[in-house]
């Protein structure tokens, strides 16, 4: 066994990237405050072929240096966008077709080992403040809310692994 040189990995230009298709889903940030949270999120963003980054509120924006220290370009390839009303822009999307999902533990969370989304659907997945989660406002726009599981004392993961970890599950069940 060896490591693969980077040419050997064949990886999409910028310009190739854009020009694809992308997956449908769409990925929500919700008042994240760290840099760092946030550059992980366009990079993770990346990988799966996410359609858009919405971010919201008090979401650092590129360009930005802790942004782009763990985006590695992905701010490049990525199309995104900065409101300061996350609610009006989700009742567009909304209106447009889009499924707004939060991921946030509620009285009424699936698990998201639980969810069989349909392929034909298009998702908007939204991601909350690190100590606050998804804010109440924005939770009435959603249609549900899904949940990680969890096994052990704590009850939350860090944004960017819950991101990593939300994306696998639905572009897995999507691309089945």
């Amino acid at each position: 066994m060896r490591k693969l040189k980077m040419q050997e990995l064949g990886r999409m230009t910028v310009q190739e990237f854009q020009a694809s298709e992308k997956s449908n889903l769409r990925l929500v940030l919700d008042n994240v405050r760290s840099a760092h949270n946030v550059g992980s999120a366009f990079r993770t963003a990346d990988a799966f072929k996410v359609d858009h980054i919405l971010l919201g509120g008090i979401c650092p924006s590129p360009p930005h240096r802790d942004i782009a220290k763990t985006a590695l370009g992905a701010t490049e390839s990525i199309d995104w966008t900065h409101t300061d009303n996350l609610v009006e822009t989700l009742q567009e999307w909304k209106e447009e077709g889009w499924t707004i999902i939060a991921v946030e533990q509620t009285d009424d969370s699936a698990t998201l080992k639980s969810l069989s989304p349909d392929s034909s659907q298009k998702f908007a997945l939204v991601f909350g403040h690190e100590v606050k989660g998804v804010s109440n406002e924005v939770l009435k726009v959603c249609e549900s809310a899904v949940e990680i599981e969890q096994f052990g004392t704590k009850h939350s993961f860090n944004i960017s692994v819950s991101i990593g970890i939300v994306l696998w599950q639905f572009f897995k069940e999507l691309n089945n």
